[in-house]
């Protein structure tokens, strides 16, 4: 028997509808300093993701971390096809926030539970910034 579809609410979104499988850690986000952009793979050392790629993943994280940076690395990952299919955080800076939409990365955040405990590493997931929803489909 198949489980019923679980949906988490956000009081933040952006960007266009999207479906995938979701990488998951408790852990921040910064194109800066954690991420490869040429491979496409985390590559601090002490991310709870290092090693793994990122390219269209629903990154399901913690917190935005960094500075402006982000804003345009994440518009030139995009020009280059080397970027998440969509950023889902606990919570969220503008800075960030203005790289996902320069970027025309989607977004949710702000979530009443820690969303990195809720959804399950790997899950196939569908994230819709129109009606601020994140669905786990299995």
């Amino acid at each position: 028997m198949n489980a019923k579809p679980r949906v988490f609410r956000a009081r933040q979104g952006m960007g266009r509808a999207v479906r995938g499988s979701a990488l998951v850690a408790h852990d921040g986000f910064s194109a800066r300093y954690d991420l490869d952009r040429i491979a496409g793979i985390f590559s601090r050392p002490a991310h709870k993701l290092a090693g793994q790629s990122y390219v269209g993943k629903i990154l399901v994280l913690d917190t935005a971390k960094g500075g402006v940076a982000t804003a345009w690395m994440l518009h030139e990952m995009q020009s280059r096809g080397i970027v998440p299919l969509a950023l889902v955080l606990n919570s969220v800076n503008p800075i960030l926030a203005q790289g996902a939409a320069l970027g025309d990365v989607t977004m949710l955040a702000g979530f009443d539970e820690d969303i990195t405990a809720a959804v399950p590493n790997g899950a196939e997931v569908e994230v819709d910034p129109q009606t601020g929803t994140l669905t786990v489909l299995n």
